[in-house]
């Protein structure tokens, strides 16, 4: 096996004592920098590779911390001037998930930037970590590369916020395929039910 594969299973066994020490001194430390902050190489190389990282010019790893739990909602003094089923303020959950939240704040923070992707580096009992991947889309060496200067296009500015990253297409339910996905054709699952609750008549019948 080669040290990737290593590595892979030492991140795999997240019970192990290496792994529990490690992450009980790298909350410590990321507790004491900025929530986003950039880092000078990837905490897990191995998936940061399989997730596309590349280390060369043009490639960026950032930090971001996101705060755990559900989303209260933002209600001056928690009062809502409507009808009693709006009125909850505490017990909500957030449509999307927090790997997808810290995405969108990291690409809001670097605008200049690409999100390509993220993953999950360590969690304490108010935060969870990840690292975000991400390219500078105006650097030479990216767009001679045939391989990622299709970020480069413009249709890709802030696709993290449009949902097209790996965690954004899981919180739209897209990472189905086959006969499970019936309830995603057309693109996303409010596509698919306009299209089957749309009445289509001819013009001339």
């Amino acid at each position: 096996m080669g040290a990737y594969k290593y590595m892979e299973e030492l991140w795999r066994h997240k019970q192990s004592d290496v792994i529990r020490f490690l992450l009980r001194v790298r909350a410590w430390e990321y507790r004491q920098h900025p929530k986003i902050s950039r880092c000078i190489r990837p905490t897990r190389p191995e998936k940061a590779r399989r997730l596309g990282y590349k280390s060369k010019q043009g490639y960026v790893i950032v930090r971001c911390g996101v705060r755990r739990g559900g989303r209260k909602r933002q209600n001056p003094r928690g009062m809502v001037h409507g009808k009693p089923k709006h009125q909850g303020i505490n017990h909500l959950k957030f449509e999307r998930n927090l790997q997808s939240v810290a995405e969108e704040k990291t690409g809001r923070k670097f605008a200049n930037l690409r999100v390509l992707n993220s993953y999950w580096i360590n969690q304490d009992a108010a935060m969870k970590y990840y690292e975000v991947i991400l390219v500078d889309p105006s650097h030479t060496a990216i767009r001679n590369d045939a391989r990622i200067n299709w970020i480069a296009n413009p249709v890709h500015k802030h696709r993290e916020c449009r949902g097209l990253t790996s965690a954004g297409r899981k919180a739209r339910g897209l990472r189905k395929r086959g006969h499970r996905a019936n309830g995603i054709k057309g693109g996303s699952y409010r596509a698919s039910w306009l299209r089957r609750n749309t009445l289509r008549l001819k013009r001339y019948r």
